[in-house]
């Protein structure tokens, strides 16, 4: 049936609306963040044309802005049906009484399995015994190399570094300031993306976020500055979100990359040189492996006016799984996944052994006071404002009270 596609500029994000011309049955609102694949408003659009008789609006809104829009919306009584929210986060909305305990509908649906669901993903959608998000996918992070680059420098592009110590030496030979090419590119934005990428580096250590004060945790901040300061990686790694790391990479302004599988798509269209992905390396040869569990879920609001709707809605996302990799470059969520004819097959392969590695972040309830603490401490060492230790012990501190 024909559909009438329209969108509007608001305030604070963007809105689609997909409306069929029968007798509406329900409307259902739901929002999305920044997504360079449309992967909510594809959804959309698939569930409309087999559902005619629901209104679906879909509304952008800015991942920096999603927490807080989200609970405000709550509290307003006028939010969205369904939202999304980036995995460690589910603790804080159920712990605050924001979502709607999908436990009960899980028990009747036909579709979604639980137990086929990862732990880790399912982790990350669970507080208190109760399950209050779905994970749409999952996603960790791997070092993405210049094959070309590599050779050029007298490096072997099937031997990449394996240890701190080798990704420095690597970088320092890939950097060509007359080229304006800089050995890695990576994100230590003062934000929760920042935290992502920090998090591996500390886990490989033996620390973790509630292990600030084990040694570790300083080593891989003393790292990263160091990177910096040798300026081996851009001054705007300070800025930088995931995105532009990778933007730096494919423009071949950097040799290296630590970023995730939703890059590659973006990586076979633009970069001009080969390419490959290999696992983050350790702190010491023979050392614990680590990553970041990353990627959304998609919760319902307790407010939800159309929680049947838009829990349908959910549960036709996750039958689309399948599609998860070639379409939009996301892990499985679930042991029942299935993933035909993957495109990028060797850097799938990484990307899956790496998540055998990924660890969740948290759960916890104030998980953004955490990752804030986090991401305070990194960028006070990284500008010298801080010494490492110093940094990492006081945002132990913080953290710690944080968990009273």
């Amino acid at each position: 049936m024909k559909k009438n596609i329209r969108a509007t500029c608001l305030a604070l994000g963007l809105t689609f609306s997909l409306t069929s011309y029968a007798s509406l049955a329900a409307a259902l609102s739901v929002w999305a963040v920044d997504e360079p694949d449309n992967y909510t408003e594809k959804m959309a659009r698939e569930f409309v044309k087999l559902h005619p008789d629901v209104q679906l609006t879909v509304r952008k809104v800015g991942f920096s802005a999603l927490n807080d829009e989200a609970m405000r919306a709550v509290m307003s009584g006028n939010g969205p049906d369904v939202i999304p929210i980036d995995n460690p986060n589910t603790a804080m909305f159920a712990a605050r009484n924001a979502l709607l305990d999908l436990t009960p509908y899980l028990g009747k649906s036909k579709v979604i399995d639980a137990k086929q669901i990862f732990p880790g993903p399912l982790k990350n959608a669970s507080w208190n015994g109760k399950i209050y998000a779905i994970p749409r996918g999952a996603n960790t992070l791997a070092l993405y190399y210049n094959e070309d680059q590599f050779k050029a420098a007298g490096l072997d592009p099937n031997k990449p570094p394996q240890t701190w110590d080798e990704l420095y030496s690597y970088a320092k030979k890939l950097t060509n300031p007359g080229k304006n090419v800089y050995g890695l590119a990576f994100s230590a934005v003062g934000d929760e993306e920042g935290v992502f990428q920090f998090l591996p580096f500390i886990q490989a250590t033996g620390a973790d976020w509630d292990k600030l004060n084990n040694p570790g945790a300083a080593r891989a901040a003393a790292f990263w500055q160091k990177l910096l300061d040798d300026k081996l990686a851009s001054p705007d790694t300070l800025s930088h979100r995931q995105s532009e790391a990778a933007a730096t990479f494919i423009n071949g302004n950097a040799a290296m990359d630590i970023n995730g599988p939703w890059e590659l798509p973006a990586v076979e269209k633009g970069a001009k040189f080969k390419w490959r992905v290999a696992l983050l390396p350790t702190e010491k040869a023979g050392g614990v492996r680590a990553s970041a569990l990353g990627e959304q879920s998609h919760a319902i609001l307790r407010t939800a006016k159309n929680p049947q709707t838009a829990f349908e809605f959910l549960e036709y996302m996750y039958s689309q799984r399948n599609r998860n990799w070639n379409e939009f470059g996301m892990l499985p969520p679930s042991k029942d996944t299935v993933t035909a004819n993957p495109k990028w097959p060797d850097a799938y392969k990484t990307f899956n052994e790496q998540m055998q590695y990924a660890r969740p972040r948290g759960p916890n309830p104030e998980w953004p006071k955490v990752s804030k603490a986090i991401s305070t401490a990194v960028q006070s060492v990284l500008t010298h404002q801080s010494k490492p230790d110093q940094a990492m012990n006081t945002a132990y501190q913080t953290v710690q009270s944080i968990k009273k």
